[in-house]
């Protein structure tokens, strides 16, 4: 009697949890979760990433550009004469929340795909749900090697760290003349180890010379400690490989320290609020990153348009790169002819030369994007980014990613 109690308990909680929409619109939003009108008319998009925690910047950006997307692929008409519906969750920037909110994704709502996460170690949480399934999965941005060979259901839209580590590392020895550098990284992020090893190993290999390593935790709320040993050493840049939560703080304290030399970075600085958090302190500072919204190619500034006509916000990386994987993804489906799971995955593995916001996308035998990255100097006095070079990879040209060269 107590066991039926208890079952009929749990059925109630439940159904009294899922809410249907008879709105036409493709998606509605509750409790966070963006859910839709589930028919054998729509193909449907799990999204997660962290709406709530310490990198929610970078979940509000990813929710914008997969939303703006799929506005935009529905109002022509869907895929394969389907609309897509997204439903989303939010991991509070947290692995074991990432794993739980994709196992939800995939085993309650029955997605058909995932996209997700912003950051490499959440990504590499969720990523073996996916693979399990056999659910395709895209990382929008997620720059760590080790998230694609979860499996071969695991895929990138984005530039790799081994790439991106090793553009800051040329550009502070070769632009910025750099002799001696200065690391202060994540200890528990995947993304900041990953990018602290590369830079150190390519740096150098150019000649140059690591003079210090520091490391912090990311609820730390100051850094003077590590910045105080680092100014002792004086070293011609510092490489902070880290998200802009903590950046501008560092930034900020390095600063107060007296600490003026070059501050470098990564595609983890883009967000709006580290020009609250580091203000004028980010002068002289530099970052690789995905794309630059100055870019005059008319592909990036009707994306530009649209977004800031949508959010009255500047897209960050993040907002670009979800709406690319959002529409390499459909490209995908297009040329699958269905979103049935396997097929989809050889098609997405067979992408080449996807015309993205950020540049052609080719997907290599890795289930990695191989595609240029630009260094931006940042600017305080405008809350925005000037444009200082684009590094292509190993066997690309300009010609092959017209859509982001300068």
């Amino acid at each position: 009697m107590k066991k039926n109690l208890l079952r009929l308990m749990v059925v109630s909680f439940l159904l009294g949890t899922i809410s249907f929409s008879s709105s036409s619109s493709s998606c509605v939003q509750k409790n966070g979760t963006v859910s839709g009108n589930n028919s054998g008319n729509t193909i449907k998009i799990g999204v997660y990433g962290d709406l709530s925690g310490p990198t929610s910047s970078f979940g509000q950006s990813t929710k914008n550009g997969v939303q703006l997307a799929v506005d935009e692929i529905n109002a022509a008409g869907g895929v394969v004469g389907k609309k897509l519906e997204i439903v989303i969750e939010d991991d509070q920037g947290r692995p074991e929340q990432a794993k739980t909110v994709a196992s939800k994704l995939v085993v309650q709502d029955k997605v058909q795909v995932l996209i997700g996460e912003a950051t490499s170690t959440n990504s590499l949480a969720a990523a073996p749900v996916a693979q399990e399934a056999k659910i395709p999965m895209i990382t929008h941005a997620s720059t760590n090697e080790g998230v694609t060979q979860v499996g071969d259901y695991i895929f990138r839209v984005c530039f790799i760290d081994s790439f991106q580590g090793a553009v800051m590392a040329k550009f502070a020895a070769g632009s910025l003349k750099a002799k001696t550098a200065a690391v202060i990284g994540d200890v528990n992020s995947t993304y900041s180890k990953g990018l602290t090893e590369v830079f150190e190993q390519e740096f150098t290999k150019l000649g140059g010379k690591i003079v210090s390593k520091q490391f912090y935790t990311q609820n730390d709320p100051d850094f003077k400690g590590q910045l105080t040993t680092i100014r002792a050493l004086n070293p011609d840049v510092i490489y902070i490989p880290g998200y802009y939560g903590q950046v501008g703080i560092i930034a900020r304290q390095a600063r107060e320290l007296g600490m003026n030399m070059p501050l470098l970075g990564g595609d983890g600085w883009d967000s709006p609020e580290i020009w609250k958090l580091g203000g004028e302190s980010l002068k002289n500072t530099y970052i690789s990153n995905h794309y630059t919204s100055d870019n005059p190619a008319p592909e990036v500034q009707n994306f530009v348009k649209s977004y800031k006509a949508k959010y009255g916000a500047e897209p960050d990386s993040m907002a670009v790169l979800a709406f690319d994987a959002v529409n390499l993804l459909a490209d995908a489906i297009k040329r699958a002819g269905s979103a049935d799971s396997q097929k989809l995955r050889e098609s997405l593995a067979r992408t080449k030369e996807f015309p993205g916001v950020t540049g052609k996308i080719t997907i290599n035998d890795q289930r990695d994007a191989v595609k240029l990255a630009v260094v931006l100097e940042l600017d305080p006095a405008k809350n925005g980014y000037t444009y200082k070079d684009t590094i292509y990879p190993g066997g690309m040209s300009p010609a092959a990613n017209s859509a982001s060269s300068r």
